[in-house]
């Protein structure tokens, strides 16, 4: 049985676990700035420069990354038409986002052109916008159908048993479980999609509420800890 330190090897070994707790590091870092900016200058630059630091690593750890939304809608486009018409804007804003982050990423460093970063963060943003809001309507549709049934399942186990149903009872309870499961994972990544979005709306339409540090910082650990959660090795 693997203890923590083996599912942390785990966790770490994959893209999405690294990427979750570089983008740890990245949101503190901008927290930590903005609380001792006007008090110690020195320690807000260096996490400024941190919370940089952590961001183009991010990027360059998603290179190719866009190829997972155009696998999905390849590979798994939907059940009905409706989840296929919502799995063709979620992933289609997914491919967008994440192919347009490689120019932002190399117009940062310096690659090319610098004018160009705000042009590609726009566009990227966008995309990640779009994909965030067809995934969050995808998880609460099947949120709500997960309910549904696991409450005609709970009908049927308060329903009289007899002597030869303690099995169905059992096969009752595991579907149950799991569906209460499969809730739990969805909650945690509609959390993540939300905060997500007002990260990218604070590219898209700049405003206050979005674009203060406070709202970024809290908005991009909700995401990377529900990330950790998702990922995390059971």
């Amino acid at each position: 049985m693997n203890d923590t330190v083996d599912k942390l090897v785990i966790f770490l070994a994959k893209r999405d676990g690294i990427d979750k707790l570089v983008k740890t590091f990245q949101y503190v870092s901008k927290l930590v700035h903005w609380h001792v900016e006007n008090t110690k200058p020195d320690v807000a630059q260096r996490a400024k420069q941190w919370e940089v630091a952590s961001g183009l690593s991010r990027k360059a750890f998603r290179s190719g990354r866009f190829l997972t939304g155009f696998n999905a809608l390849r590979r798994n486009p939907g059940s009905t038409p409706t989840f296929r018409l919502l799995s063709l804007f979620a992933n289609s804003g997914e491919m967008v986002y994440f192919f347009f982050d490689h120019f932002l990423w190399l117009a940062r460093i310096g690659v090319l052109d610098a004018r160009l970063a705000r042009r590609m963060s726009f566009i990227s943003a966008f995309g990640e916008s779009v994909g965030y809001v067809f995934f969050v309507i995808s998880d609460l549709i099947m949120i709500r159908r997960g309910l549904e049934k696991q409450r005609k399942l709970l009908q049927c186990e308060e329903a009289p048993k007899d002597g030869g149903s303690m099995e169905k009872a059992a096969d009752l309870e595991s579907a149950v479980r799991k569906i209460r499961e499969d809730r739990v994972m969805r909650l945690m990544a509609t959390a993540a999609n939300i905060a997500d979005l007002i990260i990218a709306l604070a590219d898209i339409a700049p405003n206050p509420f979005c674009n203060h540090a406070v709202t970024l910082g809290i908005s991009g650990l909700v995401s990377a800890w529900s990330g950790w959660y998702r990922n995390w090795p059971v």
